[in-house]
């Protein structure tokens, strides 16, 4: 990766990012034209533009790399390069006017050093090595690469200080499937008495974002997938956050603690205890 002008890529992406953000802005207000709604998930047309258009500019940037995104993938399957795509993370926030959504980029490499076991590595081998995070509603602007710190529109940002859970405020995520949903309750009923806060905020990207900035304290689910933690999953560690996950199946899927690390072995003991 190091052939690569890894500053000229994040500049990419961050403007792929932007302009992405820009389409969200001005059709927040607007009726959303729907593709598939299930009970608890939207897909919209605007995620299909969104992540046309930021493959358009990742392309010229990096014509090599491949794209894994939920809406859909190209370029070729066994690239060690690929770009990690969620357009609009927060769909459903977004559908209903909440304007708490945003865009997620990552960039990841599989090399010799990515296929050994490491806290970076994902299920297949790939490390995020970029990662750039986007809320056109708040024009704030995570970024982090993977040897740099992370930085909120440009200035360095740090997980919290606080060290007891009484005092922590906890995102959660239900995801979408019934299984989920299911396992992240009992989760929910031992933290709702032992926090300050419980938030549900519906954006993955954003909760790992408010960790690395230490508005949150920590963040637990199960059941989201590469493009929801890819980019910021790097952004948090290179904040100094703990970013435990585990597969859960072959389609990229994982479960996931997030937190500043003194909170990290408290949480982890808390969501082994709830496993069926």
């Amino acid at each position: 990766m190091k052939s690569y002008p890894i500053r000229t890529l994040v500049a990419e992406a961050s403007r792929a990012a932007r302009e992405a953000g820009a389409l969200m802005r001005k059709n927040l207000r607007q009726t959303k034209r729907i593709n598939e709604a299930t009970q608890h998930d939207i897909k919209l047309e605007l995620d299909v533009r969104c992540q046309r258009l930021i493959e358009k500019i990742l392309h010229k940037a990096l014509p090599e790399a491949s794209i894994l995104g939920e809406e859909g993938s190209s370029g070729h399957s066994h690239a060690p390069l690929r770009w990690v795509i969620d357009p609009i993370d927060g769909t459903v926030n977004f559908t209903y006017g909440i304007p708490h959504a945003c865009v997620s980029i990552a960039l990841q490499c599989l090399s010799d050093e990515a296929k050994k076991p490491t806290d970076l590595s994902y299920q297949d081998g790939f490390q995020t090595v970029l990662g750039v995070i986007y809320d056109p509603f708040t024009d704030e602007l995570w970024s982090a690469t993977e040897d740099g710190p992370a930085l909120l529109n440009g200035k360095k940002i740090e997980v919290a200080s606080r060290s007891k859970l009484a005092e922590a405020v906890v995102a959660l995520g239900f995801a979408k499937h019934r299984h989920t949903l299911d396992r992240m309750l009992p989760v929910f009923q031992q933290l709702i008495h032992r926090v300050r806060k419980i938030r549900i905020t519906g954006s993955a990207a954003l909760s790992f974002a408010y960790v690395a900035t230490g508005r949150f304290d920590a963040y637990v689910e199960t059941g989201v997938r590469l493009w929801d933690i890819a980019a910021g999953g790097l952004i948090l560690q290179r904040a100094g956050g703990t970013f435990w996950r585990r597969a859960v199946d072959s389609e990229q899927t994982y479960e996931i603690v997030v937190s500043a690390p003194q909170l990290q072995r408290t949480l982890h003991r808390m969501n082994a205890t709830t496993k069926p």
